[in-house]
């Protein structure tokens, strides 16, 4: 096909990516994949983790050179040797981990690198104008003079958007744009998505959470090993065939759980005080139980004290003050092996950092806290046999992906990483578990397994702490839910009794007690 035949094709296609190819060293990132994006739509890019979405755009983006293949924007062969040059071609990338520096001004991190100037000195005063207009126009509401570190993560976004409109994209990229929003939040995002796009602008929307994509979205890119397995438009479509198309098979979206019996209080936690690695409180007075067959999902916005929380009822952090109860015995600041001798096991947030050993091989890193004990050693001697017995079983029953054990648990992807991890904190079946964040980086299909062994464990009398930032998650398995912001308890309540306005309302600082007497006026 000739350029010009190219161009007329093109006309109407804000992105075209044809034939991309992207290889890493054992890797093929993105086989042959064609990708187009029509100017002026919202476009949603999907797929599970490792399916090679965020890949893809940063070839668009200019991040990585793609080993072969064509890019098109706006009708023009482009060959892009930086994010500068994608920038300059109208392209801007919001990237889920804001690029934004915490003590200058919202002013000033819009400008940075692009500053206007009076004489040779920087022109603060035009460059806050500049800001507010570009704010107003899009109902970007942000205070110019206000610190990146004073404001909340929902205004950072908008912060990040302004940036790139700033620099005169037409094109905006989000990756995930809503990991870490509360409802409220993600509802005034989208408000923004479809004034950009009311105004020409055309978005391509990097997200695994099939509901906002199907509500946000006029068209859908499927994504799965490094290939494109559809397009569809949204008006055409649902969670089902979007969840079959990530994976390659019928997924239970919605996972049952059956009414259950409670046992005796098993975890009891009273006005504990946890403190950072800056010394600062991250968890104030913060008080709760779970009962045997009951899950107590903690939701919140990211960086509300959750982590601290299960570092120190793991044994990995001190509590400051405050009491821990397990089975009726006070095990506050016991060691992590003490801990878990008890039946007590723990899903890290930070995989690679608290749950696993990257050099160790699959098998070693399955037995991990229980390398001392029968069947495993016997006199200070591993049995490998055994190891290797119980190691195979998990790699099967946890689809771990190769199902290797000899390989390095650090040449795993992180979804697989996950599954390692999973398998041996879930396969001990503790009587008390502490989640954090199960599902991070997996995809549907894995998530439903997930989802599946913790109703198991609530069913067999454990007792779940789970802490997740997905609020869908926590709505889907939780008995009852409790809401922390800036280390503190903004309230606890059932399943069910709450909306999801309200709870979001809860997410950003408003106590149950302020919501309900809000709701009479």
């Amino acid at each position: 096909m000739s350029e010009e035949n190219i161009q007329e094709t093109l006309k109407d296609y804000a992105v075209y990516m044809k034939n991309i190819t992207k290889v890493f060293p054992k890797v093929v990132a993105n086989d042959n994949v064609n990708f187009a994006v029509k100017k002026g739509e919202i476009h949603a890019l999907i797929g599970e983790n490792g399916a090679g979405k965020t890949t893809l755009m940063n070839q668009l983006y200019g991040l990585y050179k793609p080993t072969s293949g064509e890019i098109y924007v706006f009708d023009k062969k482009v060959d892009f040797k930086g994010p500068s040059d994608a920038i300059k071609a109208g392209i801007g990338m919001v990237h889920q981990h804001f690029m934004l520096v915490d003590n200058l001004t919202v002013a000033e991190n819009v400008v940075l690198g692009s500053e206007p100037k009076k004489g040779i000195l920087f022109d603060l005063k035009f460059a806050k104008k500049e800001v507010k207009e570009l704010s107003e126009r899009y109902g970007l509401k942000v205070d110019v003079d206000a610190k990146i570190e004073d404001i909340p993560v929902g205004m950072q976004q908008r912060v990040e958007i302004i940036k790139t409109l700033y620099r005169g994209a037409d094109i905006l990229i989000l990756d995930e744009p809503t990991a870490v929003l509360t409802p409220q939040e993600t509802n005034e995002l989208f408000e923004i998505l479809r004034a950009l796009k009311n105004d020409g602008k055309t978005i391509i929307f990097i997200s695994h959470k099939l509901k906002e994509v199907l509500e946000i979205s006029d068209t859908i890119t499927v994504m799965r090993l490094g290939k494109v397995t559809g397009t569809v438009k949204t008006s055409e479509t649902n969670e089902k065939e979007l969840a079959n198309m990530m994976v390659g098979r019928n997924v239970v979206l919605s996972i049952e759980r059956p009414p259950t019996t409670l046992g005796k209080s098993i975890v009891k936690v009273e006005n504990i005080w946890v403190k950072d690695n800056r010394k600062l409180d991250a968890v104030k007075d913060l008080s709760f139980e779970i009962k045997e067959g009951e899950i107590l999902g903690i939701a919140g916005v990211a960086g509300n004290g959750q982590t601290e929380l299960a570092e120190a009822l793991s044994g990995l952090r001190k509590i400051e003050s405050g009491s821990y109860m397990f089975n009726g015995k006070e095990i506050t600041n016991l060691s992590v092996r003490e801990i878990r001798e008890l039946g007590i096991s723990h899903i890290p947030e930070d995989r690679q950092r608290r749950g696993l050993i990257p050099e160790f091989p699959v098998y070693f890193n399955l037995i991990l806290s229980q390398h001392y004990k029968e069947p495993f050693a016997n006199r200070g001697f591993l049995n490998f046999d055994e190891i290797k017995k119980y190691s195979h079983s998990l790699v099967k029953k946890f689809d771990v992906r190769p199902p290797d054990i000899y390989n390095l648990a650090g040449n795993l992807s992180g979804g697989n990483q996950q599954k390692v991890i999973l398998a041996r904190e879930i396969g001990s079946s503790p009587k008390f578990i502490i989640v954090s964040q199960p599902t991070r980086g997996l995809d549907v299909g894995a998530i439903e397994y997930v989802h599946k062994e913790l109703i198991n464990l609530r069913l067999n009398k454990g007792a779940v702490l789970l802490i997740s930032m997905e609020l869908e998650e926590i709505l889907s398995l939780s008995d009852r839910i409790l809401v922390m912001y800036e280390g503190r308890s903004m309230g606890e309540f059932e399943n069910g009794e709450l909306t999801i306005e309200e709870i979001g309302l809860m997410m950003a600082g408003k106590r149950i007690e302020e919501i309900k007497v809000l709701e009479k006026v």
